[in-house]
């Protein structure tokens, strides 16, 4: 695995040998039948290593792209970092607030838009009078005006994204997960998406980006890690990552 980092800024977050593997339970009993004539059989355990031992470090500031093909095990990855999975060994240290965009995880979909808002400003560290400032800002943003006290099990997964990415930008989370963003909501929506990246927002926070695509991943990267079978095979260079991803989708 080749590996690169840069020494100039503080870590934002490190990680040190690192791996996850899944228990997955095989049950071939898949009639009323067989589980009866099966009752001390029980079903088999598979174990599927969803991501291998390794290292990274990414600094303060750096907006990090994350490339593999499904199931490379990028999005394991990203919840290990943003501490929704526990490792199986090694430890990560994260210096800062962290909010992951992805679909949704780290929300309640008990709960209502209004909630979550105020459930995840919490999390980031913000005071009640704080988010009730930017509240109507961030249901705005999110294009949510008449779904502000529905439950979010009833939101499309679109919805979802544009309500966690709204909090995450008006709450100003340290280190942001980006999963596939650019590609959730209507062109309006993504639009808006993007100029948050060429504002000033994104200066000082530290951004973990996983897209599909390369225009993206080239513009807003200063580094990119290439990804295989649960493996990081790569993490340095933007262009050569993506040379990598190209290469492994011919």
């Amino acid at each position: 695995m080749e590996n690169t980092t840069t020494v100039d800024r503080a870590v934002a977050i490190k990680a040190r040998n690192i791996c996850k593997t899944f228990q997955i339970s095989e049950d071939s009993h898949n009639t009323v039948k067989h589980r009866l004539f099966n009752l001390f059989n029980p079903p088999k355990t598979k174990y599927v290593p969803a991501l291998k031992t390794m290292s990274m470090e990414i600094m303060q500031g750096e907006c990090i792209g994350l490339l593999g093909r499904n199931g490379s095990g990028k999005s394991t990855l990203v919840k290990l970092l943003a501490g929704v999975y526990s490792t199986d060994s090694g430890y990560i240290n994260v210096t800062g607030s962290t909010m992951l965009m992805n679909l949704g995880v780290g929300m309640s979909h008990e709960l209502t838009a209004r909630e979550n808002v105020y459930v995840s400003g919490s999390v980031l560290g913000l005071k009640i009078k704080e988010i009730d400032a930017i509240f109507d800002e961030i249901i705005e943003f999110a294009e949510l005006e008449g779904f502000v006290d529905t439950k979010i099990k009833f939101f499309s997964s679109g919805m979802v994204a544009r309500l966690g990415f709204s909090i995450a930008v008006k709450a100003g989370a340290d280190i942001m997960f980006l999963d596939e963003i650019f590609a959730v909501g209507d062109a309006k929506f993504q639009e808006k998406a993007i100029k948050v990246f060429e504002s000033s927002w994104i200066k000082g926070r530290t951004v973990i980006l996983v897209s599909h695509s390369m225009d993206v991943i080239r513009q807003y990267c200063s580094r990119a890690a290439f990804m295989k079978q649960g493996e990081l095979v790569y993490f340095g260079d933007t262009e050569v990552a993506i040379s990598k991803y190209i290469e492994d989708n011919q």
